[in-house]
């Protein structure tokens, strides 16, 4: 199912992605040469109409081909691209990066309409218990809330934090669960140390606190939230939903940008490609593990590649979006004609360093894999 899942995942980015080049230059009147899914060389192709609809075999991009976007066309002819305004021809260089951004933020919105709004909360939640840790041997539950810890009340998670840090060798928890099983009866489970008992037909947990324990799984072994998900009236869910998918798209866009100048300074400095970069074979691990996590945990992942996607594509490179709009700026300082010849040959190394570029990613993806 892996790859049926990173096959849909990458057709729907690339088709929107292209879609959005497509339809603005039928919009401003230029005429589609090619619409293509994947890098050349072509494997199919067939016309319809005045376009050629192609699948190529590399199927890791697209591309739209416009009459006279390289310049070879004399820019009088009336559906050339290079016959069109500065502005046009921007608005249909950039359209495929906004609608990655909306494919992005739609998908966000459409997770938050169905699982919830996350919201902070005053209930410390347990949403993961690690294996063999203090917590799964107190019998603790995904979905329990702590409400008292050693008697103290629990609001927040640094403050849950502070009294583990603080406990000697041991905490007792006072333990909210909806199905409980200390209602009009005694009973108690667990091991030695760790356990879980009935007091005053309340839940309660004797839990070891691990002085040294494994990295990333905390003294107890509990992963905690005060983040609830909330939902509301369809009047009030749907602004909600789509404030919280504009906030997630730009928090993504943050990170995106920070990684890229993180992995220009190593390649700057002479570190060789960073190993935490992943390219196709990486991208189909990543979809593999997260559809084990179930239909809008891959949504969610299929929004943030999308945004990535488009924030790359407006790197000022040559063969990118982005390298493409810096040129029809530049125009006007070094020449129409000048910029389409130097166009040309610099999407060409630009395309050919990608390409060396993709191939050092995925020999980085399969030294981590094996």
């Amino acid at each position: 199912m892996t790859a049926l899942y990173f096959f849909l995942i990458l057709s729907l980015l690339i088709l929107v992605h292209e879609g959005g080049h497509f339809l603005l230059a039928k919009k401003a009147g230029v005429k589609i040469e090619e619409f293509g899914f994947g890098i050349p060389p072509r494997i199919w192709g067939k016309k319809i109409g005045e376009t050629i609809y192609s699948i190529n075999l590399f199927p890791f991009g697209g591309f739209v081909r416009l009459l006279g976007e390289d310049g070879q066309i004399d820019r009088n002819q009336k559906r050339s691209f290079s016959s069109r305004s500065k502005g046009v021809r921007i608005r249909i260089l950039l359209a495929g990066v906004v609608m990655n951004l909306f494919l992005g933020v739609g998908l966000f919105c459409l997770v938050y309409s169905f699982l919830g709004i996350p919201e902070e909360s005053n209930q410390v939640r347990i949403i993961a218990i690690m294996p063999d840790s203090p917590a799964q041997e107190a019998g603790l539950e995904e979905g329990d809330i702590i409400a008292l810890a050693n008697g103290q009340e629990i609001n927040s998670t640094e403050e849950f934090v502070n009294l583990v840090n603080s406990a000697e060798d041991r905490i007792v928890l006072n333990i909210q669960r909806e199905n409980n099983p200390c209602l009009n009866q005694e009973k108690t489970g667990g091991q030695e140390g760790s356990f879980w008992f009935c007091q005053d037909n309340q839940l309660m947990a004797q839990v070891l606190v691990r002085k040294t324990p494994p990295t990333g799984e905390g003294a107890t072994g509990v992963i905690i939230s005060q983040t609830e998900s909330n939902f509301y009236p369809f009047y009030k869910m749907i602004p909600k939903a789509i404030y919280n998918g504009f906030r997630e798209a730009f928090f993504w866009i943050e990170q995106m940008v920070l990684s890229l100048g993180q992995i220009l300074i190593k390649l700057v400095s002479g570190q060789g490609i960073p190993a935490e970069i992943a390219g196709p074979i990486g991208i189909y691990q990543a979809t593999g593990e997260v559809s084990r996590s179930g239909f809008w945990a891959l949504v969610n992942f299929t929004g943030i590649l999308s945004i990535n996607l488009a924030i790359f594509n407006l790197i000022p490179f040559p063969a990118l979006d982005g390298g493409r709009v810096v040129f029809v700026l530049v125009e006007n300082i070094i020449g129409r004609k000048k910029r389409e010849k130097i166009e040309g040959y610099a999407n060409q190394i630009g395309l050919i360093f990608l390409i060396v570029l993709l191939v050092l990613v995925t020999v980085n993806d399969l030294k981590r894999t094996f």
